[in-house]
């Protein structure tokens, strides 16, 4: 699964360094992380299943990059990763959810990226055998009959189509195969047979009395028992191109060397990103009662998957040993000894990551790969027109976010979405209206300083809180 072209620790900070600005330690700490899955798998001793990953708590205000951190990381290390909310498990039973649905979404997501890249390996065979259909909706075949042998040339000879209509259908067929490769066909109209599912999903009534997979597996067996409906379409060649290739590479595929490879990859590779865990800690303790008791039940409820169990999913048994687990939290009001002793000990790397300064924002303006003003350039250059902005007004742009975060409420970079949002929204609205194709919008400081700063001296915020 992972071969020695697998990211170095430097390697996997340098890619992260592309979207987030600082936090160094804990790119370090994630990188580290990351690495350790190779070097786990690749151990040729017996103790390879005894070691466990150091899962990862971050702590930092709102916007700092922990979510960013942790997504950016399951994309380069192509793994399957699910994030969820603490706070959603919170009142199981009444308003919340299990907490083994989230292991079982990682299943979920590790099958999609393992057929995703199964379709990918088939696409060429599928491609032909899509080609193929079209031809035959487009040009039937006509087929000579082979005779038994001992037949009389001239008995039911009109029962066979003549040598010559064989080879002009084939030739025929031959020519506009080319025409469907080059593309010249697309518009045209063929129906074709559609492969749908069962005629409906079957509801389930009183659902609430079962657990989450004996529902699911009753729901699959049910829509399974169902005869599957197909139906005539009438649909452009490209249209039906994109249909079909979809329908026979999942032809190609086999759905449980799929499951296998997917549960192993979820084992081994999978990452679980628990936000806002500060929401299920106890806070300043005031004896039992209220809300903290469903907080620390949730905390009881999460402990066996982060130590390592087993969990049923539909698609097979996982184990949670080797998952890596990664949780993050502002902890304004509460603090990380809040949690239960064992979720503690079951977190053991803890990383503080800085509020972002007044060069922070500058950076965020300028260098990321998918930096805000890059992203209003190219919203910008769709409609024709081009936007700069020149470096002073950057820096008025970061000191307007940094000002209004230190005196109003610190959401981090977001802060800059608004403040962004707000310059620019005029020029946004009257493109292409009163501003055409062609035409070259420049933002200087002194325009940065009329659109926003006004709102900063009279501390009229209540549109920048969130």
């Amino acid at each position: 699964m992972m071969d020695a072209k697998y990211l170095t620790p430097q390697q996997i900070v340098a890619e992260l360094d592309k979207y987030i600005i600082g936090q160094h330690e804990a790119k370090r700490n994630v990188a580290i992380a990351l690495r350790n899955r190779w070097r786990r798998m690749n151990t040729k001793s017996d103790i390879q299943g005894e070691i466990v990953p150091n899962n990862i708590l971050m702590i930092g205000a709102t916007g700092v990059g922990k979510t960013e951190i942790a997504r950016r990381l399951a994309r380069i290390a192509d793994a399957p990763f699910v994030k969820v909310e603490a706070s959603k498990f919170t009142e199981v039973g009444y308003v919340g959810r299990d907490v083994e649905s989230m292991v079982r979404d990682l299943v979920e997501q590790s099958v999609n990226l393992v057929k995703a890249r199964k379709k990918e390996e088939v696409k060429e065979k599928a491609a032909q055998a899509v080609e193929d259909i079209i031809l035959d909706a487009l040009i039937p075949p006509v087929k000579q009959h082979s005779r038994p042998t001992g037949f009389s040339q001239n008995e039911n000879n009109s029962q066979d189509p003549p040598e010559n209509d064989v080879e002009l259908n084939e030739r025929t067929r031959s020519h506009f195969r080319e025409k469907i490769r080059r593309g010249e066909l697309d518009d045209r109209k063929i129906e074709i047979n559609i492969k749908g599912g069962s005629g409906s999903n079957v509801g389930m009534v009183g659902a609430g009395m079962m657990d989450e997979v004996s529902m699911m597996n009753l729901q699959e067996m049910l829509n399974g028992m169902m005869p599957k409906k197909s139906k005539k379409r009438k649909v452009t060649v490209e249209e039906a191109r994109r249909i079909l290739l979809e329908e026979e590479a999942a032809k190609l595929i086999d759905m449980d060397e799929v499951k296998d490879e997917a549960i192993r990859r979820a084992e081994d590779a999978g990452i679980i990103f628990i936000d806002e865990i500060d929401k299920i800690a106890s806070g300043a303790r005031k004896g039992g009662g209220g809300p903290d008791v469903s907080r620390e039940g949730v905390q009881r409820d999460l402990l066996p998957i982060v130590e390592g169990s087993t969990v049923n999913t539909k698609h097979g048994i996982i184990k949670t040993d080797h998952v890596l687990f990664i949780a993050a939290g502002a902890f304004h009001i509460s603090k990380p000894s809040d949690l239960i002793p064992e979720l503690q000990g079951r977190f053991p790397i803890r990383v503080e990551l800085n509020n972002l300064t007044r060069e922070d924002f500058i950076s965020i303006l300028k260098e990321p790969k998918n930096a805000l003003t890059k992203q209003y350039q190219a919203l910008f250059e769709a409609e024709g027109v081009e936007i700069n902005f020149t470096s002073d007004a950057l820096d008025e742009i970061a000191q307007t976010a940094f000002t209004i975060n230190a005196e109003v409420e610190n959401i981090g970079a977001r802060r800059l979405q608004t403040v962004m949002s707000r310059l620019l929204n005029e020029f946004l609205f009257d493109v292409p209206d009163k501003i055409g194709p062609n035409a070259r919008i420049v933002v200087n400081a002194e325009m940065v300083k009329e659109k926003l700063n006004g709102l900063v001296k009279n501390r009229d915020l209540s549109e920048f809180i969130l």
